[in-house]
C-alpha cells in the first residue's frame, strides 16, 4: 500500500510545481536513443498540466566535469518531449542562477520549462542547502517523479524537499507499489537482476535482497567489481576499488 502525500492529493491549479524526473537517456549526435525515461513521466506531467499547473522539470544527465561539457545538456530532452506533449515546452540554459529565475517567472499554466542539467554545479551531488533553496525559489510545489535516482541525497530530489510542499508523482508510486510487492509476497523463484556501474549505491540494495531472493544475477559494471575481489585480473575495466573489502 502507498500511504505517501501523491501529486494528486495536491491543488496544483495556478502553481509552479518543479518536478524531479529522470531524463537520463543515451543521446548520439544530439538525438535520443531511448525515450523510455521520458515517456515514463508523461503521466505526471500530463496530470499538472490538465490540472492547471506551470511545470517546470529537473534532471541530471551524466557525470559532467563542469557546465562546459555540453555533450550532457538537456536541450534534446526537451527538443523530444516537445515532440510528445502538445503544451509548449521551453529551456532554460541553467538550473540555477537568472537565467533560470527569469524563465520560471515568466512560465504560464499549461507551459513546461527544463531546466538545464542539474550535475552542471558540483553542488548538486553534495545536497548543498543553497542549492536546493535556489531550486526551491523557482516554484510553489515540489514532486520527486524520479525513482531512478530516489536512492541519492542531492539538492534535487532531498534537499528541494525542506524547502517546498512535497509529493510523489505517479511513476514513483507505481514503481514502489512494484517494488513493495515484489519484496513482501515474491513469486518463487524470485531471482533479483542488478546491475549499472556502481556497487558503492546498491550495497545496502543487495544486503536486504540477500533476505529475500533466492538468487541475485550482478550485471553491467558492477560485475567487474565482483570479479576483481575474487581474484580475477580484468585490465581495465571499470572497477571500484574502494569497495573490494
Amino acid at each position: 500500500m502507498f500511504n505517501k502525500k501523491m501529486v494528486s492529493d495536491l491543488d496544483v491549479k495556478g502553481k509552479k510545481v518543479i518536478v524531479r524526473v529522470d531524463f537520463n537517456v543515451p543521446i548520439k549526435d544530439g538525438k535520443i536513443n531511448d525515450d523510455t525515461r521520458i515517456t515514463a513521466a508523461l503521466p505526471t506531467i500530463n496530470y499538472l498540466l490538465d490540472h492547471g499547473a506551470a511545470v517546470i522539470l529537473m534532471s541530471h544527465l551524466g557525470r559532467p566535469k563542469s557546465k562546459e561539457d555540453l555533450q550532457f545538456s538537456l536541450q534534446p530532452v526537451a527538443d523530444h518531449l516537445a515532440s510528445l506533449i502538445s503544451a509548449p515546452v521551453k529551456f532554460a540554459a541553467d538550473c540555477r542562477g537568472e537565467v533560470a529565475k527569469q524563465a520560471a517567472a515568466s512560465l504560464k499554466p499549461g507551459e513546461v520549462l527544463i531546466l538545464e542539467n542539474t550535475r552542471f554545479y558540483p553542488e548538486e551531488t553534495k545536497n548543498d542547502v543553497q542549492m536546493s533553496k535556489d531550486l526551491a525559489s523557482l516554484a510553489d510545489i515540489f514532486v520527486n517523479d524520479a525513482f531512478g535516482s530516489a536512492h541519492r541525497a542531492h539538492s534535487s530530489t532531498t534537499g528541494i524537499a525542506d524547502y517546498l510542499p512535497s509529493a510523489a508523482g505517479f511513476l514513483m508510486e507505481k514503481e514502489i507499489q512494484y517494488l513493495g510487492n515484489a519484496i513482501a509476497d515474491p513469486v518463487r523463484p524470485f531471482v533479483a537482476i542488478l546491475g549499472g556501474a556502481k556497487i558503492s549505491d546498491k550495497i545496502g540494495v543487495i544486503e536486504n535482497l540477500l533476505k529475500t531472493a533466492d538468487k541475485i544475477l550482478i550485471g553491467g559494471g558492477m560485475a567487474t567489481t565482483f570479479l576483481k575481489a575474487q581474484g580475477y585480473e580484468l585490465a581495465d575495466s571499470l572497477v571500484e576499488v574502494e569497495v573490494l573489502d
